[in-house]
């Protein structure tokens, strides 16, 4: 080992033995210097102390009390367009996706061998008709017995009744729309032979448009035909109203849940059948209440209170609270409308302490 670093090492052991004998002694005094350095860390800045806060002006508001739910859009009435009579198609009257009127043709069916039938029958009935007055005049003469006059009339009433069935099939093979409406898809085409099972289009009304949905069973009573529901539809956040019409009468032992019907004005035709919808439902409407946000109230033991600013100071006010939502609170008593509520900086905020308004709500 060279002298040079014998120096250094010797030079280290000395300190460290002084350390070790001197520490007692100097340990007090380190200890005190800390804590007065705590001290004057922990003291307010001078000139400074108050807490930097927001504000909001207290007023009445129209208070809703509701749930939420899901539901799905449907059509006002909404039918498959199926003939009753089987044959082949002759005509097709309308596009797809046209808006048709109640009443108008849509669809003919080949109707040529009822009508040769019928043609028949309007010539039977013309014989039987003759056949029916000359026995009739013969009766009143008492040249033929009432039973043969009866033969007569009811071969003449045979024939009527065959040409009103007839007649009623040729109906059927005019198929119109039973309502207004739009049309959709057409799955026949011109030619095709068609029967009863076949469909031919779907016609949709949807002004106004019904909405169902399901609230929990708890909330059966409050809930009956007129309630007012809020909703949206996916791919909008235009807000819509609506009223419930229709209540099931029975919940559903599955789900413990109640269904409901409700319309609401489609005029502009947006709401699409089948579409998801958010549902808010209004169980109960108050026409004036206070309400304040969520993170302004402050638990305590007894209850609940806030902070409201007065002479510059705020000021602990106990509030006993109503209805709660997941942003808000009815407050029932404690505060009146035009009170400066303190609702951010809370947890700076001392009874009688001064504050200092950042923003005012």
């Amino acid at each position: 080992m060279n002298p040079f670093t014998k120096r250094i090492l010797t030079v280290g052991i000395i300190v460290l033995v002084t350390g070790i004998a001197f520490y007692p002694r100097l340990k007090p005094l380190l200890e005190s210097k800390a804590e007065k350095g705590a001290e004057a860390a922990a003291k307010p800045a001078p000139g400074g102390g108050k807490a930097a806060v927001e504000v909001m002006v207290v007023r009445s508001h129209n208070l809703d009390e509701k749930i939420l739910t899901t539901g799905t859009i449907l059509a006002n009435e909404e039918v498959e367009i199926r003939p009753e009579v089987s044959g082949r198609v002759t005509s097709i009257n309308f596009r797809e996706g046209d808006y048709v009127r109640r009443g108008t043709v849509l669809l003919t069916i080949n109707d040529a061998d009822l009508k040769a039938q019928l043609q028949k029958l309007m010539s039977n009935r013309k014989l039987a008709e003759d056949n029916e007055a000359r026995q009739r005049r013969l009766l009143e003469k008492e040249a033929i017995s009432r039973q043969e006059y009866e033969i007569s009339q009811t071969n003449l009433s045979g024939i009527l009744a065959d040409i009103e069935n007839l007649k009623a099939q040729l109906d059927k093979t005019v198929i119109r729309a039973p309502f207004d409406g739009n049309i959709g898809l057409r799955y026949v085409s011109l030619g095709s032979y068609i029967s009863s099972s076949t469909k031919i289009a779907t016609l949709t009304n949807v002004t106004p448009a019904k909405l169902d949905f399901s609230i929990p069973a708890k909330y059966a009573g409050q809930v009956r035909k007129g309630s007012t529901i809020r909703f949206t539809v996916e791919g909008s956040e235009v807000g819509r109203t609506g009223q419930v019409y229709a209540v099931e009468p029975k919940v559903d032992p599955e789900t413990r849940t109640l269904l409901l019907r409700a319309v609401s004005p489609n005029a502009d035709r947006m709401l699409v059948p089948g579409a998801f919808a958010k549902i808010e439902v209004v169980l109960s409407s108050r026409g004036s209440a206070i309400v304040i946000p969520t993170e302004a109230i402050i638990p305590e033991a007894s209850g609940q209170k806030v902070f409201v600013l007065r002479h510059s100071k705020a000021e602990s006010v106990k509030v006993e609270i109503g209805t709660r939502t997941d942003r808000s609170v009815e407050i029932r008593t404690g505060l009146q409308p035009g009170d400066s509520l303190i609702t951010s900086g809370i947890q700076l905020v001392k009874p009688g302490g001064e504050v200092e308004v950042r923003n005012i709500l």
